[in-house]
């Protein structure tokens, strides 16, 4: 017997950004593995049964998902923003590449959801217009040597970059050194984008100069963008200021 094994993202917080598809696979299944805060977003009916895990589970979890759906079970793995991006799809994939062959058999659905990365960027206005990547700062399963080596190579070739998980508690330092890298590369006035918690209550959304940032400034619920040089300022009076980025690139830029 196989069952079906949800992967899905809940956005970066509110319940209006949780997509229509998520919303159906959530209706659809009877137990839910994630990270708590996640799982708490959601209405769970009485019947539905909710499987909390530490955020550093992420295998075990995907095991214990897989496990159920094997046995004829409809489950959803729950991830915030969108379960491919720094989430649960890729640890329930190795889950499976690793794992019992029966697993290879169940019904795997991944639903697509909106990043903190998409929710900044739309309020603020259109940051991520051109050529952009998205680096996380957690060297929990990477290298920070790598990290650096990346971060280097995106804001030298011009990328955009959108930072996730930026600084927490056990990692206090990793954005400081982030932006020194920048900073070596990118100039001064480079524009920087900052959403704090824009999923939940909206939060707050603004901008600084890549020489103005302040790492003890910033919490792991905030998401930056840092800009490339193309990247713009449109002041409005009465109304809050538009960061975009050109669709155009010039012939040598």
């Amino acid at each position: 017997m196989s069952g079906t094994l949800y992967v899905i993202g809940t956005g970066p917080g509110s319940p209006e950004q949780i997509t229509l598809e998520a919303q159906a696979a959530i209706a659809a299944s009877s137990h839910f593995f994630g990270y708590k805060p996640y799982i708490e977003r959601l209405n769970l009916t009485p019947e539905q049964v909710a499987v909390p895990s530490d955020n550093r589970e992420e295998l075990d979890r995907a095991r214990a998902a897989l496990a159920l759906a094997t046995e004829g079970n409809t489950v959803a793995m729950v991830s915030g923003g969108d379960p491919g991006v720094f989430a649960m799809a890729a640890a329930v994939c190795e889950a499976i590449d690793t794992g019992a062959p029966e697993w290879r058999g169940i019904e795997l659905i991944i639903v697509p959801g909106v990043t903190a990365m998409l929710a900044t960027a739309a309020r603020i206005g259109a940051p991520l217009g051109n050529d952009f990547c998205a680096i996380s700062l957690s060297d929990n399963l990477k290298p920070w040597a790598i990290i650096e080596k990346r971060i280097r190579a995106a804001a030298g070739a011009g990328f955009a970059i959108a930072f996730y998980n930026p600084i927490s508690k056990s990692r206090p330092w990793q954005l400081g050194k982030a932006l020194e890298i920048l900073r070596e590369v990118l100039p001064s006035e480079t524009v920087v984008s900052i959403g704090r918690g824009v999923g939940v209550h909206r939060g707050s959304i603004g901008h600084q100069a890549l020489s103005e940032v302040k790492a003890e400034t910033i919490d792991m619920s905030t998401c930056l963008i840092i800009g490339n040089a193309l990247t713009r300022v449109i002041e409005r009076p009465e109304k809050p200021d538009l960061v975009y980025t050109p669709r155009w690139v010039p012939e040598h830029g």
